[in-house]
């Protein structure tokens, strides 16, 4: 084609975003900011804060041809077959247009038996829509929510310009693997893309799997970010990573929940305890890869903790969710935004004997998709706390 037109990726052009980092190929958007990432030098905050759950390249265009040229990095573990390519997904004016796939890049491969790890560098590669409306319209390019992806040029055979502000609510969310999309096919699948497009909402996704840990410079940067509606699921990764005992967690459930307020004091706000996962409900973590099922081609997860280690403090989720809907109950009675869910009431036994978890600890597609229409309709519907009448 011989009428391309490069246009530079800008922060206007990117949703979901905290900042783009630019690299040796291209920009590697990032949804935690660099002072944030320079608090904490764990490898799997570092990995997954920059796989973009929930950003999207969002432009206005007549264009009929769009290519995004990126260099994704992909993970997998060793000995496994390789994880399907991640996906992308295209909205032309709200409505789903198109998916794609880019295969190669580089490539982290991870031995949980030795828990080391090795990156073989792979080239970039090339994703493609053609056949789109010829008219202006509002394109929407849903990144992977399971791979690091450093763009390196947007091409169309039209030009592109940032949409317009539409005054909608931006909903600011933080949660575990779960809300940051573990086994749910593509971006537009995970619970949260789900709900907020149900509920007619702007995504902000800090969803970081296993890294849900109340770290005080999470709570600091959504004290910091631009939002009208804000929810905090928690509880799995503190079960699962072991990381604190209950004298700990109540404080600093108090401390995170302040933090936010300090940058949000009237905004609606919503706890939202674990959905049930029954390896945790009443045993402690942590959580580990169950190996003779790895070494079967399986990805199955088991709890070690010991159950009689809840009368030392040690976290389940049963404890969890106790706890938190306390605090809440507590907070509440001086703060009339703040709200609280039981993760139960978006799945729950029922669901688990109709929808169990893959892998024990994350849903597939088909769940996620419950997950998030039931939360729109707890949650954002008339009545609930983040309805539009409030």
């Amino acid at each position: 084609m011989n009428d391309w037109i490069t246009t530079p990726i800008t922060d206007d052009l990117l949703r979901g975003a905290a900042e783009l980092e630019r690299t040796e190929h291209g920009l590697l958007p990032h949804r935690l900011p660099a002072w944030a990432r320079a608090q904490c030098a764990d490898g799997q905050l570092a990995m997954v804060e920059a796989q973009p759950a929930g950003v999207r390249l969002v432009f206005r265009t007549r264009a009929t041809v769009v290519e995004l040229d990126v260099l994704p990095t992909k993970r997998g573990f060793a000995g496994m077959p390789p994880r399907p390519d991640g996906r992308y997904d295209l909205l032309v004016d709200g409505q789903p247009a198109g998916q794609g796939s880019v295969a190669g890049g580089n490539m982290l491969t991870i031995d949980p038996r030795s828990g080391t790890a090795t990156m073989e560098p792979g080239p970039p590669g090339t994703l493609g829509f053609t056949g789109l409306p010829d008219r202006v319209k509002d394109v929407e390019l849903w990144l992977p929510h399971n791979e690091m992806i450093e763009l390196v040029a947007l091409r169309t055979d039209a030009p592109v310009e940032p949409v317009p502000d539409r005054g909608g609510r931006v909903w600011l969310h933080h949660g575990s693997s779960i809300s940051h999309g573990s086994n749910a096919t593509s971006p537009t699948a995970t619970w949260p893309a789900v709900a907020a497009a149900l509920g007619g909402v702007e995504l902000v996704n800090l969803g970081m799997g296993g890294s849900a840990m109340l770290d005080p410079f999470t709570a600091r940067t959504m004290r910091d970010t631009p939002a009208d509606l804000v929810s905090v699921k928690l509880g799995i990764n503190l079960v699962n990573g072991d990381i604190m005992r209950l004298r700990a967690f109540t404080p600093a459930v108090h401390g995170f929940l302040d933090t936010i307020r300090d940058g949000h004091p009237d905004t609606p706000l919503l706890v939202v305890s674990p959905i049930l996962c029954p390896m945790h409900e009443d045993t402690p973590g942590p959580a580990g890869l169950d190996l003779d099922e790895l070494s079967a081609g399986r990805v199955r997860y088991q709890a070690t903790g010991d159950p009689a280690d809840r009368t030392a403090g040690k976290l389940t989720l049963t404890v969890i969710r106790d706890e938190l809907a306390r605090l809440v109950a507590q907070r509440a009675a001086d703060d009339p935004n703040l709200y609280y869910l039981d993760g139960r009431d978006l799945y729950g036994e029922a669901d688990f004997a109709e929808l169990p978890l893959p892998d024990a600890l994350h849903p597939d597609t088909a769940t996620h998709r419950r997950i998030g229409e039931r939360f729109s309709k707890a949650v954002f519907a008339a009545g609930g706390p983040f309805a539009a009448s409030r």
